[in-house]
């Protein structure tokens, strides 16, 4: 090879590492600054409160915790850890897993419009929670964990019975997106009749649980949650590559390139029915994260799951704890349902998406 022609390729190498470097360097950046706007409204919502205390206060409460040397104020350590931090972590875990979910979700069946609602695991979750309530558990001592748990078997049975239907005649993205669907509308009947039959006490909480709020957050919660993204989170990102090439060329080059899509996509679907069902059950229903969220970092990222898995769980978090500060601040001192906010965001930002990007995927 003449010395012309290695000088050439060595450039050429070095252009292609450079533009490699360029392209995880822009990705970085990104999750760099979402963390830091995430750290900032952290600070904001546990400023927020009857008992209003500034940030810099709040962030030497946090650190107080980690370095002895910081100083804080006892009863503002008192509010900030045992009243506002549970709220705000399980925002923060709520919108990772939701978004996560859905990231993934919408990669496998390469479809924008799929979530983990999708497969019918919010209307089965409220089923779970209605049918708890409708036979007379409170909200008070165990009631509530009778709830909880209801909630959470309805909605990953939900996602079994998808998933035996879909594995009746083959697991394609299709067939999933169909028999969702069709659950969404037989849960959503049966919590319908449920209600009907409610009195007005059981109709009140019924309703209530469906708004989706933060309120009931605490540390054992919040643990719960974290292991269960723990669990779930580093195997979809395990699945990145499979995700990439499921997302960009489809089932059949999937193929070609040794991967069993069938094992894939159910793999998926049960982790994401998992995450959004381990949340809902505390949470109640947040709409629209897993939705809106995995959008918004696609769209300043790109769709190389590998950076876009943790980036929608970032974004997520910042759609929840927001909105939850909007929330609570809006109508104050009455707390709007973050679901109720989360709505009212989601809906135009989704409809601004659809208008002006292209999600033809398919």
């Amino acid at each position: 090879m003449s010395p012309i022609c290695k000088n050439t390729v060595r450039d050429g190498g070095r252009s292609a590492k450079q533009a490699y470097l360029n392209f995880i360097a822009r990705k970085m950046l990104f999750l760099t600054g979402s963390l830091t706007v995430l750290f900032l409204l952290v600070l904001i919502s546990a400023s927020i409160g009857g008992t209003t205390k500034g940030p810099l206060e709040v962030f030497n409460s946090i650190a107080g915790r980690f370095f002895p040397f910081v100083e804080c104020n006892p009863f503002v350590d008192g509010v900030v850890w045992h009243l506002r931090l549970p709220r705000i972590l399980m925002g923060i875990a709520a919108g990772a897993g939701l978004a996560a979910a859905g990231a993934a979700m919408q990669g496998v069946t390469r479809n924008p419009l799929v979530s983990p609602f999708t497969v019918g695991i919010s209307s089965a979750a409220a089923f779970g929670a209605s049918t708890a309530i409708m036979f007379g558990v409170g909200y008070a001592g165990y009631g509530t964990y009778i709830i909880i748990l209801s909630a959470f078997v309805g909605a990953l049975g939900c996602a079994l019975l998808v998933f035996g239907l879909t594995r009746l005649k083959k697991t394609s993205a299709e067939t999933l997106v169909l028999a969702g669907i069709a659950l969404t509308y037989f849960f959503g009947s049966l919590t319908a009749i449920l209600q009907f039959f409610a009195n007005e006490q059981q109709l009140n909480a019924m309703v209530n649980w469906t708004f989706g709020t933060l309120s009931g957050a605490d540390w054992n919660r919040i643990v719960i949650v974290t292991a269960i993204l723990a669990i779930s989170l580093p195997i979809l990102i395990r699945l990145s590559w499979d995700l990439n090439a499921i997302f960009s060329g489809g089932d059949e080059t999937a193929k070609s390139l040794g991967i069993d899509t069938s094992r894939v996509r159910t793999l998926v679907l049960l982790i994401s029915s998992f995450i959004a069902a381990g949340i809902i059950c505390f949470t109640g229903i947040i709409g629209f994260v897993g939705l809106v969220g995995p959008h918004v970092a696609r769209m300043a990222i790109g769709e190389d799951h590998r950076f876009l898995l943790p980036a929608s769980c970032i974004v997520g978090s910042i759609l929840v704890v927001g909105a939850d500060i909007v929330g609570r601040t809006v109508m104050d001192p009455i707390i709007l349902p973050i679901g109720i906010v989360i709505s009212f965001v989601g809906v135009p930002m989704f409809l601004y998406l659809m208008m002006t990007r292209d999600t033809n995927w398919s």
